[in-house]
């Protein structure tokens, strides 16, 4: 028997939830859960591209976009409304993603990986050697107005993250039909087995650059919310070590669900933040520990739980 698909109201309490958490905790804890929710999209896409058998270690490529288009708009062109701006960082991802996916769709494993690793990397040292793009210092975002809603009108510590949940939640749904959708299994077979893809009149090549501009779309997005709530850009979101953090919380998450990078996503931030207050100087080794320790242990992430919960449940059920 199938089981009910319960995803969609998931989503729906998640929201209420994390938002009323804006109203009723502490500012630092608002601020953390907020990061944590627009990073995990980039994570999405890190993980859509994983259920393809590819790992792109290069995704602060598009959250580098997003966030300096989210600079850009606001500073250079007078685009200040948070709602417009994220879908010129969806449409800039797709244009990037389009012109460099006709490259990378033609490679896989390894090679995919590195390659998208390079792209970020060129894109970094570009901004780092641009002063017009603000150099090695990046440049400040001003707090954007939401649906005409000045940030003098409401307070912005409120407003930004209950925007953020909103734009995030409503992108993982869609993300979650897509994975759903025929598209969607076809990634799994082209993890699978590629030629048998080809036999059934897929393109491949096709496929890996499809998901590649709808993971860049993720991340383009997740980069720009995360340019509003730090209120600063700078080129270290297309560094390698921000890419190389996505793909940890990918494994952290795990690639069973939609929800996976969002629960990696929180438990990633909160562990970083309480390991760099109890250790400065040992929080990498303590999140090395940790990816170790879930590699042995948990090889399919967090969200295998879960799993094991739901089927220790069936089977109780069973007659």
């Amino acid at each position: 028997m199938r089981r009910k698909d319960r995803t969609y109201p998931i989503l729906v309490g998640l929201f209420l939830l994390f938002s009323g958490a804006v109203f009723f905790t502490p500012r630092w804890f608002s601020f953390l859960l907020t990061v944590a929710v627009a990073r995990s999209l980039v994570v999405l896409g890190v993980v859509l591209l994983m259920r393809a058998g590819l790992v792109s270690f290069g995704q602060g490529f598009f959250y580098c976009i997003g966030g300096y288009v989210a600079g850009f708009s606001s500073n250079a062109f007078g685009v200040t409304d948070a709602g417009a701006v994220v879908i010129l960082a969806a449409l800039g991802a797709v244009v990037a993603g389009a012109i460099v996916g006709l490259l990378l769709c033609n490679y896989r494993d390894i090679f995919f990986a590195m390659l998208t690793l390079a792209l970020s990397m060129i894109l970094y040292s570009v901004i780092v050697k641009n002063p017009a793009l603000g150099g090695s210092d990046g440049f400040n975002v001003p707090p954007p107005t939401i649906l005409g809603i000045s940030p003098e009108a409401v307070d912005p510590r409120v407003s930004l993250p209950l925007f953020t949940f909103a734009v995030a939640f409503l992108l993982y749904a869609l993300a979650h039909r897509y994975f759903l959708s025929g598209f969607g299994y076809a990634g799994l077979a082209l993890r699978m087995n590629e030629i048998r893809l080809e036999y059934l009149s897929l393109s491949a090549r096709a496929l890996v650059f499809l998901k590649y501009i709808l993971a860049g779309v993720l991340a383009s997005v997740g980069g720009a919310l995360i340019a509003y709530i730090s209120g600063h850009v700078d080129p270290e979101l297309a560094y390698w070590t921000t890419s190389g953090e996505f793909v940890f919380i990918a494994l952290l998450g795990g690639t069973g669900h939609v929800l996976a990078p969002l629960a990696g996503g929180v438990v990633f931030e909160v562990i970083r933040s309480y390991a760099f207050d109890l250790a400065p100087s040992l929080w990498q080794m303590v999140l090395g520990v940790i990816l170790l320790l879930m590699i042995i242990f948990m090889p399919e992430g967090l969200w295998s739980l879960t799993e094991r919960f739901l089927e220790r449940k069936r089977d109780e059920a069973a007659p």
